[in-house]
């Protein structure tokens, strides 16, 4: 049985831990992270407070082209605590004054954050740590990245889904700190840059141009158009292939001015392929202002 004294030291122990893991806990970091301690980069052993702030500064335009670069975020071997200013080997805790450096903490990833709020989880198979929670996210072995967990038995797997530039903004997915979604055909991009698209009228995939919301109602408004738009005589019975970008199925079928629609899905996201004039640009933008 543990003795008072035993218990008391038990106690003031904690506390003490208790003191070193709040120490200074939001007063320091930069925009991108609340933690307690600054990288020194491998690549140019300067100091940061973070990998992003790394990478802003080093690849911003007035820099040299030749000389822009990331730095290798598992290659980080030192950090400066940010309370003594003590350089030292990767690990939470400083080991001149024992203040904890990041409440989260991957030795893997070289990564601290105080925030908490971001549920941070590391996952072995995508290599780095991620935010929202283990419970609420799974793995697909397939795309290669971690999705909702609302999305497991629903969404189209497209190999390696995150390992490339987001087709708007070109910024890199897969370790990206913003939002991403997945679209319909698999691929992902930024949730705002797809809001973005949304703001211009665009709603087709940048990647495969399929249409990634209900475009039914769209469809109908194009019905009602290509029936009020008939077509000059010498055109009334010439004929063209298109192919759908939506089901992938080519049709041939009457050459309109307005529109081509595709005779297996009814949906109007065509292009013509051969066999007459270049159609006009598409009166989809119009249709959904």
């Amino acid at each position: 049985m543990e003795s008072g004294l035993e218990g008391q030291m038990s106690t003031h122990r904690h506390e003490e831990d208790e003191s070193l893991m709040e120490m200074g806990s939001g007063r320091f970091g930069c925009s991108h992270y609340r933690r307690r301690c600054k990288i020194r980069a491998p690549c140019c052993d300067e100091i940061f407070d973070c990998r992003h702030c790394h990478n802003e500064a080093k690849n911003a335009l007035e820099v040299d082209p030749l000389t822009r670069h990331d730095v290798p975020r598992h290659e980080i071997k030192r950090v400066i605590c940010s309370l003594c200013d003590t350089e030292q080997d990767v690990q939470q805790n400083c080991i001149h004054c024992g203040v904890c450096m990041g409440k989260y903490f991957c030795s893997k990833c070289k990564f601290f954050d105080d925030d908490a709020s971001k549920q941070i989880y590391h996952c072995n198979k995508c290599g780095i740590c991620r935010t929202g929670g283990e419970e609420n996210f799974f793995h697909c072995d397939k795309c290669g990245c971690c999705y909702s967990t609302a999305l497991k038995d629903s969404h189209n797997c497209v190999e390696r889904a995150m390992h490339h530039n987001c087709p708007v903004c070109f910024e890199y997915l897969f370790d990206t700190t913003k939002d991403i979604t997945v679209l319909h055909c698999g691929h992902t991009i930024h949730f705002e840059c797809l809001k973005e698209m949304e703001r211009h009228f665009q709603y087709s995939c940048p990647v495969c141009s399929k249409s990634y919301c209900d475009m039914s109602r769209v469809w109908e408004k194009l019905d009602q158009e290509v029936a009020l738009t008939p077509m000059p005589s010498m055109f009334e019975n010439k004929m063209v292939w298109i192919l759908c970008n939506d089901c992938g199925e080519t049709s041939e079928v009457n050459f309109h001015i307005v529109a081509h629609k595709c005779l297996k899905c009814n949906s109007y996201n065509t292009r013509q392929t051969r066999g007459g004039p270049a159609s006009c640009s598409s009166r989809i933008e119009e249709m959904v202002r």
